[in-house]
């Protein structure tokens, strides 16, 4: 669904104030002097400070005559959505998400991701006050296109994912952005609360468990969204959302794991461009769309909104990147179980996964995993 934004703009802002909030945030996202270079800080704060000046209050564009109904509807159903998270998922209680920005573009960055071309280790880039994490972002398209292409001449896999949303961690108030406002209403939930679990608990230098808590978080909280809406189509849509999110996580799984077995193998001796297992890459990586057509016609009743999704090129980094916002969500939900799905409890549990070094950290969530989910079914659901 695609919203109309007002033709009016918005109102100004206190440049200074603003500039300064938006370097801090850049600083936060991942640009500093040492290390990286100017340009890439300068587009930084001016992208922050873009985003921010946009924003104005969710009550402004609702009292504004000239906002389109669907836009009107939309913000009204985020601000329903946003008072859940608080009183009832017990997520931050601030100003991010209580206003709405129209960026006049399609994605709030994007971020370039990068691997080896034998391993599904993600390149990570080392910020001040983020710690390291396996992306870099842009705001603009053409620049981050510019990275990976520099990237990709040096040897490694790259991907350019475009981000609708990001996290400040409650250091801004992060707006509700034309990039998602549309979402079918379990995706801009979701979305919601994720960004929002960033501020629950944020380790430095661990982004796959920042995201797969986060990740965890979102989908229990849709799980009771959904639950109190008490809306049957609702329901229907939120159980097919569910079941092609999972059939997409089972076919890049069972990608990933061959390709984890393949990059275990010794290397062949001579030229790494000559390694035969580069071409067996590429044949597991070809099965991807493939893999996905079968099961998206047996079970998704003509649903081919993931189409284009499936169709772009697979690499190691695409697949890396997919691994760091999933892998460790079964701990996660394990924990919850375990803290008998009291949010408060699980969020103090998690704090205290946080304290601890890395490798105690990833123990910790090993020992709490279930096993491996099955593979996707090849018939349809009864």
């Amino acid at each position: 669904m695609t919203v109309p934004a007002p033709a009016a703009p918005p109102r100004p802002r206190a440049p200074l104030r603003r500039a300064l909030q938006a370097a801090a945030a850049a600083a936060l996202l991942g640009t500093t002097m040492a290390g990286c270079s100017l340009g890439y800080y300068t587009q930084a704060v001016a992208g922050e400070t873009s985003l921010l000046a946009a924003s104005r209050p969710v009550e402004d564009w609702l009292a504004d005559p000239a906002t389109p109904a669907p836009l009107r509807e939309r913000l009204a159903l985020a601000l329903r959505i946003r008072a859940f998270a608080s009183a009832r998922l017990g997520l931050p209680d601030n100003r991010s998400y209580r206003r709405y920005a129209d960026l006049q573009r399609s994605s709030a960055v994007w971020s370039v991701f990068a691997a080896p071309p034998l391993s599904l280790t993600l390149k990570t880039w080392c910020y001040p006050l983020l710690g390291c994490a396996g992306y870099r972002g842009y705001f603009d398209l053409e620049a981050a296109r510019r990275q990976a292409r520099e990237l990709a001449g040096a040897g490694w896999d790259t991907h350019v994912a475009p981000v609708p949303a990001y996290s400040t961690l409650g250091l801004l108030p992060d707006p509700l952005l034309n990039t998602f406002i549309g979402w079918p209403e379990p995706e801009l939930a979701r979305l919601v609360f994720h960004e929002l679990a960033h501020q629950v608990v944020y380790v430095r230098d661990d982004t796959r468990f920042n995201e797969s808590f986060a990740t965890a978080v979102e989908r229990v909280g849709v799980e009771r969204w959904v639950a109190e809406r008490q809306d049957p189509a609702l329901g229907v849509e939120f159980a097919q959302y569910r079941m092609r999110q999972d059939d997409l996580l089972r076919i890049v799984g069972a990608a990933r794991r061959q390709l984890e077995a393949l990059y275990a193998e010794p290397a062949a001796p001579g030229d790494a461009a000559s390694d035969p297992r580069l071409a067996r890459k590429e044949q597991i990586l070809a099965q991807i769309p493939l893999r996905y057509a079968e099961v998206r016609d047996a079970r998704w009743n003509g649903f081919h909104g993931y189409d284009a999704f499936f169709n772009q090129a697979w690499n190691n980094a695409r697949i890396g990147a997919l691994a760091t916002y999933n892998d460790q969500v079964p701990a996660f939900e394990a924990l919850l179980a375990r803290e008998g799905g009291d949010l408060p409890r699980f969020y103090a549990a998690v704090r205290a996964l946080a304290r601890l070094d890395a490798p105690a950290r990833s123990a910790a969530l090993l020992a709490l995993a279930p096993g491996p989910a099955p593979p996707a079914p090849a018939e349809s659901p009864p």
